[in-house]
């Protein structure tokens, strides 16, 4: 998957989380099915938070791998997991046939603002997963960007720039980045790696909004800003939820083709084991771009 970029052409891969149960997992499958047409470039599956999902996110991979012809990008965190079953970890993931995973420090228990806690024997910093998964070998390493900054950095945008650095120094070949709604800040951010003689893709993450609860909350939990005008335009419609959807679609097949005549790399959706809207916007800009 290492070399997907190097054609020129845009990439659109999708992004989903393991479900809780039975019903949430026939939605996740038919979510996919309803995007198999599309021959995404690649499916990632996220942990919950604090690491929660690590056995279901192995198995969900694994199953995706094992039963589609989509490539598949694990996520590993440091969360509550020592080097040892780190290392595990990436066998499983090795025997099911996956070698991509995405990197990632992880959020804490409480969510992304709650104090870190060290897992004795574990990592700190999702460089050092990098190096243990470059270590190992055979495996294309991905790993976060944040347009909107990362929470751990207060806004320091330098301190980002240079954990990005080192991140690829150690083996990490691609980026996706968090949700954001502002085009301009992906493009700093990409211009200010670019200036330290970085050549790592960094693929911009679009939420497409169909629920203003959820994503008031997300925004919250993530410490990413949610523009006025966009505010604005949700709290207009808030009640009708065809309305909202609409409108989320709206917002994210602008942002998506803002991103892609910039020089995006490519798109990955944050579908929230949806497909239909996220089958809108690629509709939307597939014209131009793929």
């Amino acid at each position: 998957m290492a070399n997907r970029w190097q054609s020129g052409l845009p990439t659109f891969s999708f992004e989903f989380f393991p479900p809780k149960d039975a019903e949430g997992e026939a939605r996740l499958w038919s979510a996919i099915e309803g995007l198999e047409s599309i021959a995404p470039d690649f499916i990632s599956v996220t942990y919950g938070a604090g690491g929660s999902t690590r056995d279901r996110t192995i198995r969900i991979a694994s199953e995706i791998s094992a039963h589609t012809t989509i490539p598949t990008v694990a996520h590993l965190t440091c969360v509550g997991s020592t080097r040892d079953e780190l290392i595990e970890i990436l066998g499983k993931y090795r025997e099911a046939g996956i070698d991509n995973i995405l990197a990632l420090r992880g959020d804490p228990v409480g969510g992304p603002r709650a104090p870190w806690e060290t897992t004795p024997g574990g990592f700190d910093h999702a460089d050092q997963l990098v190096s243990l998964a470059a270590e190992i070998g055979g495996f294309t390493i991905g790993v976060a960007a944040f347009p909107d900054g990362h929470p751990a950095s207060g806004g320091d945008l330098d301190t980002d720039i240079e954990v990005l650095l080192e991140k690829e120094r150690r083996g990490a070949t691609f980026a996706t980045t968090q949700f954001f709604f502002d085009a301009d800040k992906w493009e700093q951010l990409v211009e200010k790696l670019a200036a330290k003689g970085s050549t790592l893709p960094i693929i911009p993450g679009v939420l497409p909004v169909t629920n203003v609860k959820q994503l008031n909350r997300m925004s919250e939990l993530s410490g990413v800003p949610i523009p006025h005008h966009i505010t604005e335009a949700f709290a207009a419609v808030e009640e009708n939820p065809e309305d909202v959807r609409k409108l989320g679609v709206e917002i994210a097949t602008e942002l998506s083709q803002k991103l892609l005549d910039a020089g995006a790399p490519g798109i990955h959706f944050y579908t929230m084991n949806t497909s239909t809207a996220t089958r809108e916007i690629f509709e939307g800009i597939k014209g131009t771009s793929k």
